[in-house]
């Protein structure tokens, strides 16, 4: 089949390299527009500085629905596919090919709709997530599912991790789907409605770290935020950012220093506790506890708390 194929972070370069070695042909790429990143420099999104790398034209758009309508429809694509593209797509849209529109999304749908599925599912404590390739509708993440796979989600993984997993399995998923879409032998089962969740998509203020929850609740917020926006809390009015952290026995003042040695920082929780071993201070490095107490003072009886 002929794909025009939209993505535009990390996540969705597998499934890019991974369509060009079937028996696929992905005709064009569409992400979104070059951004100012690093120091306000304009660098291309890594969708798009894959494609150019394969040959494979390359087009950008602030609003794909608006302006791009034309443009998408006289490449006569057989079927479209996104993957964490970023933008909502028109009903004019999803319309322009035979196939539709195809979406590669990181978690077992119906639960986890929305823009952060990964991060969410860390930061509530699942064990298991997975990737689902389904007909994308109107209306967010509801579309019928064509082929899901799950992954299992470590005791200590992190988000940045589980990105990188759910990266590599949804390749070959996509790539099943639509072989199954040209045989003729695709199954649409649609969602079951009473069973979706929704979850917005993270900001940086949401990663403040609430020590009256239990420790292990923390522990998770401190894993689903790694590395980005970065859990963090305070002390002496500077911010920290957490990046490890484990569950301890401790009792304490939530927020409280219980203990501060070489293999880390202990803080009480509303139950039991958390050893913290490693962080980042404000305007400085990500460093382990025993390099971060070698240079900033934090003792027993320090409270972290809000900015």
């Amino acid at each position: 089949m002929k794909v025009v194929f939209m993505g535009t972070p990390d996540f969705a370069v597998p499934c890019l390299e991974t369509l060009t070695q079937s028996r696929h042909k992905v005709i064009a790429v569409v992400t979104q527009p070059d951004r100012p990143r690093n120091r306000g420099q304009v660098t291309f999104c890594p969708v798009k500085e894959r494609a150019l790398e394969l040959g494979i034209p390359v087009l950008q758009y602030e609003k794909v629905s608006r302006e791009g309508v034309d443009d998408i429809r006289a490449l006569n694509p057989d079927v479209i596919v996104t993957a964490a593209f970023g933008q909502m797509l028109s009903c004019e849209f999803l319309e322009i090919a035979p196939y539709g529109v195809i979406n590669v999304h990181a978690s077992l749908l119906p639960k986890y709709r929305g823009s952060s599925p990964i991060q969410w599912a860390v930061i509530n404590g699942e064990t298991e997530t997975g990737i689902t390739i389904m007909k994308t509708a109107y209306k967010m993440d509801s579309g019928d599912i064509i082929t899901q796979k799950e992954v299992a989600i470590g005791e200590d993984e992190t988000a940045g991790e589980l990105f990188e997993k759910l990266s590599r399995a949804g390749a070959p998923e996509l790539v099943k789907a639509l072989d199954l879409l040209e045989d003729g032998k695709a199954t649409f089962t649609p969602q079951d409605e009473s069973k979706a969740t929704y979850f917005p998509m993270l900001k940086k203020e949401d990663g403040e770290v609430d020590f009256s929850l239990p420790a292990h609740d923390v522990v998770c917020r401190i894993r689903g935020f790694n590395p980005w926006p970065s859990a963090f809390t305070s002390a002496g009015g500077k911010r920290i950012k957490i990046f490890k952290a484990a569950v301890v026995e401790g009792k304490g003042k939530p927020g409280e220093v219980i203990a501060a040695e070489r293999d880390g920082i202990t803080v009480a929780c509303g139950d039991n506790a958390v050893k913290i071993t490693e962080l980042q201070p404000e305007n400085g490095k990500k460093m382990s506890a025993r390099d971060y107490l070698a240079g900033h003072k934090i003792t027993v009886g320090t409270v972290f708390g809000n900015v």
